[in-house]
């Protein structure tokens, strides 16, 4: 497993506006150095093309090396670790650039970068 990776997870049901449910969602941890941490770091996905407008997002076009059929919005700001149990299988990966362009937007998020 890789950073970038994007695989199907299963979210918990939540209160309030967390994903749930199953849906592909990009990993963030790098297994070289977390594999054997019993949680793994990823960015969900949705569809819902409005939320580009929050601060925290990045737009995902379907390409045959990411597996998706519509375009996505990864919600870094809805970062979270989640058991690896709930990995449900690889579908591709997103591209240098949107990986630039996620990792932008956590340091944006975290005050690491303006």
């Amino acid at each position: 497993m890789s950073v970038g990776d994007i695989h199907r997870v299963d979210l918990p049901s939540e209160n309030g506006r967390e994903q749930r449910s199953r849906r592909p969602a990009v990993v963030m941890q790098d297994d070289n150095y977390g594999r054997n941490l019993p949680v793994v770091l990823v960015a969900p996905l949705t569809t819902a093309r409005a939320t580009i407008e929050f601060a925290g997002t990045t737009l995902v076009h379907p390409k045959s090396e990411n597996g998706l059929n519509q375009e996505s919005v990864v919600l870094m700001f809805q970062l979270r670790a989640i058991d690896r149990r709930r990995l449900r299988g690889r579908i591709g990966a997103v591209d240098a650039e949107v990986l630039n362009a996620m990792f932008d937007e956590l340091g944006k998020l975290t005050g690491r970068s303006v």
